[in-house]
Order: structure tokens, then C-alpha cells, then sequence
């Protein structure tokens, strides 16, 4: 009982879910990935991924691993984003950079994130991915036809109008990414600001 109510079953459970992981390096950094639903946060994780190897923790894929007909209710979402808190501490004490690829729309979210990588030395970078309404709406019309078979969330236009109203971009400063365009560019800052 008590394992469940630390999340440390949580933990492992979602440790076994990950694939292979890059090699551990001396300065971990965490990139703090944020924004509205269907925006193309987990597109610009993945292809970051690909200029700078790092454990990407998508919290759609792990909040499917611990809740199979997610609801994205409070609860839901405290128990996913206190999991990868852990998650994002015990990697980068390890030495393992770390993209974090969810929503972090609330301040004291991205609060927790912020401390774990003080606590473990790591830098941290963080970027805020954008869209027009018109072009999430027709990303989540593709969503709900199954068109895309790397979009693993299940969040729809409701969850997006009801998380949007209560957003809170960044405070510190951090990377505006428009998905509506190349993201090339914004890759090439974000991977020169880690090498730096």
C-alpha cells in the first residue's frame, strides 16, 4: 500500500515502459517541453531527440501506460506529473539528459521540474510550442480518425478549450516555437543552447 501511495510502483512500471536509453553524459540538461494540446510539442521532442540523444518522457505514451481510458482530470494529471518528477530526477542524477515532452501548462508544475534539475546539477531549457487554433483543430479532426499512428494522445478540441483558458505561459526565459512553420530553425537555437 505504501508503494502505491509514493508512486514508486508508478516509477518502475513506467522505467520498463521506456525503449533503450542514450548514453549517460557529464552535464545532464532537462528540456522542459510545454504547451496546448495537439500544438506538435511530441513532433518537436522527437526530432530534438534526434540532434541531441536524450530520454524523452512523452506524458502521453505514460500517462496511457498508468491510466488506460484517460480522463485528463486533476488527479489524473497530479499523479502523472509527481511520477515523472521522479522520473526526471532519478535520470538526470544518473547522467541522463532528459526531454520532457507534456503540457506543463501550470507554473507550479513546471516548478517541480525546475527543482528536481537543481538538484541533480542538470541545466535546464525550456520551450513552449505553439499552433493556430485552426491548425490544432484540424490535427485533432486527424487525431480522432487515427491518421497519425505516433499520436498517442488522446485529448480532443474539449480538453484543448479547457486547458487553454486556464494556460500559463513561462515565466523564465524560454524557446517560442511555432509549429505552423519549419521547426528547423528553432531546433538549431534550442541544440546550440544546450551545446553552449
Amino acid at each position: 500500500m505504501s508503494k502505491d501511495i509514493q508512486g514508486t510502483g508508478d516509477v518502475v512500471r513506467l522505467k520498463q515502459s521506456l525503449g533503450e536509453l542514450p548514453e549517460p553524459v557529464t552535464r545532464p540538461f532537462l528540456v522542459l517541453v510545454g504547451g496546448l494540446p495537439a500544438t506538435g510539442k511530441s513532433f518537436f521532442s522527437r526530432r530534438l531527440a534526434q540532434r541531441y540523444p536524450a530520454v524523452v518522457l512523452e506524458s502521453d505514451v505514460l500517462r496511457r501506460a498508468l491510466v488506460h481510458h484517460p480522463t485528463y482530470s486533476w488527479q489524473e494529471s497530479r499523479r502523472l506529473f509527481r511520477v515523472c518528477e521522479r522520473l526526471v530526477e532519478d535520470f538526470l542524477s544518473k547522467g541522463f539528459s532528459v526531454i520532457l515532452d507534456a503540457t506543463n501548462l501550470k507554473a507550479v508544475h513546471r516548478d517541480l521540474f525546475y527543482q528536481a534539475a537543481e538538484r541533480s546539477g542538470a541545466r535546464v531549457v525550456v520551450v513552449w510550442v505553439e499552433a493556430p487554433p485552426t491548425l490544432v483543430w484540424a490535427r485533432l479532426s486527424a487525431r480522432q480518425q487515427g491518421l497519425d499512428p505516433n499520436d498517442k494522445s488522446e485529448a480532443d478540441w474539449a480538453v484543448y478549450t479547457r486547458m487553454r483558458k486556464t494556460a500559463e505561459p513561462p515565466f523564465r526565459n524560454f524557446f517560442r516555437v511555432n509549429t505552423a512553420r519549419d521547426i528547423g530553425p528553432a531546433i538549431e537555437r534550442v541544440v546550440k543552447a544546450l551545446k553552449s
